[in-house]
């Protein structure tokens, strides 16, 4: 057993002194929380220290780290920078990885990913075959190469396995996306299930799927997903409304919007994720209610991108979860995400405090949720909590950082969110170690 004694504890139920944390090294779980007055004499005492629950980063593109300042140029072949234009550049990076490569920029973020306070990663891999399409001798290699990356950090991952099967409604795979394609549905749903069976005996590597969206799968590829997802019991991730360039294709196309695509595919249930939903309208927030389906933002991807806002108030309105992501990396600090869940509705609705939940006094216990179980959720993980048989996923905050230095204890939560960022942590425990 090793035994940890902070100063205080901070979690779902508040902020909570004269604790002692009890974890068993054996399986990486917390085995009691006990008085601190019933420590042992080789208890961990960590003194000026605050231990939280480490957060869950639910979407991530662990290569495009390594576009961090090359995409912050104007272009002369396109003076007006969107989405589409900085895709070609993300392109070009993706075509540039080979397996020693992949993993070790993903080892480089995932460690920044864990200094940060982020304790589990969603991975949404979608860089699989070599550059022109064929296939590596093993057809996991990249994906592998990710996880083993993540065990490295020692870091838990969720690698949510990207389906890609086309560049567009009625469009061929461009040459930058050749190599994240499979030819068929079966084939990737062998690579599928022969990751999951890599994956079995890993205890940091968890396994899901992950259709890259309605542009990129058609109709059949979701059903297809959706069903072996049910009878697996993964989850399903999907970007979806994240530009409205691509809710029209889908209108044009189909006649139907992202989300509703997803819905008539059989694709939307309580284990599905969308990704972004900045542009759901209320229909498809009202799909996503019923289903129970969860949407992920990524706050500074979508400022970065120009992506526009979630609508946040309307999702917390209709009972969505939201969850948060890193998304392409530009950024990596958890409470940076979860504050500007709060910060963009406050500016769409033209005031403050407005993510509060019934019984709440403020949105600080909504966000952190976003950070801590929405996360773990929508990743099929168990809840990150400071309490008896919950993993040992914990981070230690610095009481004495000048952001919250001085702080009162009823008033600390709401500090770190609205005032800290990833200097306050100053260590972290994944399964205890």
């Amino acid at each position: 057993m090793t035994v940890l004694v902070p100063e205080l504890v901070i979690d779902q139920t508040g902020v909570h002194r004269d604790l002692a944390i009890v974890i068993d090294d054996a399986s990486g779980l917390i085995d009691a929380v006990m008085g601190a007055a019933h420590a042992p004499a080789d208890a961990i005492y960590l003194r000026r220290t605050a231990l939280a629950p480490g957060f869950v980063n639910a979407h991530s593109h662990a290569f495009q780290r390594d576009l961090r300042g090359k995409v912050e140029r104007v272009s002369k072949l396109a003076p007006e920078d969107s989405f589409w234009t900085w895709r070609e550049a993300m392109y070009a990076g993706a075509g540039a990885i080979d397996p020693d490569r992949i993993r070790d920029v993903a080892r480089r973020c995932f460690s920044q990913m864990r200094n940060a306070g982020f304790t589990a990663v969603g991975e949404f891999h979608y860089v699989h075959h070599q550059p022109d399409g064929t296939p590596y001798g093993n057809p996991n290699v990249l994906s592998e190469a990710v996880c083993e990356a993540a065990e490295e950090v020692g870091i838990r991952i969720v690698l949510l396995l990207t389906a890609y099967e086309r560049g567009g409604f009625d469009r061929p795979a461009a040459e930058g996306q050749r190599r994240f394609c499979d030819p068929s549905i079966d084939v990737y749903l062998e690579r599928l299930i022969a990751l999951q069976e890599w994956a079995a005996d890993r205890p940091l590597v968890t396994v899901g799927a992950a259709p890259h969206s309605v542009r990129a799968v058609s109709e059949g590829w979701l059903t297809r997903i959706a069903e072996h997802c049910a009878d697996h019991d993964l989850v399903l991730h999907v970007h979806a409304d994240e530009q409205p360039r691509e809710i029209e294709e889908a209108l044009d196309a189909t006649g139907l919007r992202p989300v509703e695509l997803i819905e008539r595919a059989g694709a939307l249930s309580a284990h599905t994720t969308i990704v972004h939903g900045t542009w759901c309208d209320e229909h498809e927030i009202a799909l996503l209610a019923a289903a129970r389906a969860s949407v992920c933002a990524c706050p500074t991807t979508e400022a970065n991108l120009g992506d526009g806002y979630l609508p946040a108030r309307a999702l917390l309105q209709a009972g969505v979860s939201v969850c948060i992501g890193s998304d392409s990396n530009t950024i990596i600090d958890p409470l940076v995400e979860v504050r500007e869940l709060e910060a963009i509705a406050r500016r769409s609705a033209v005031r403050r405090n407005v993510l509060v939940r019934e019984g709440d006094d403020g949105p600080t216990g909504y966000v952190l949720d976003a950070g801590w179980s929405a996360g773990a959720r929508a990743l099929g993980l168990p809840q990150p909590r400071i309490e008896t048989d919950a993993p040992a996923d914990l981070i230690a905050l610095d009481l004495d950082h000048e952001e919250i230095a001085g702080v009162a204890d009823a008033d600390l939560a709401a500090a770190i969110v609205f005032a800290g960022s990833s200097a306050l942590v100053t260590r972290s425990w994944i399964r205890g170690r």
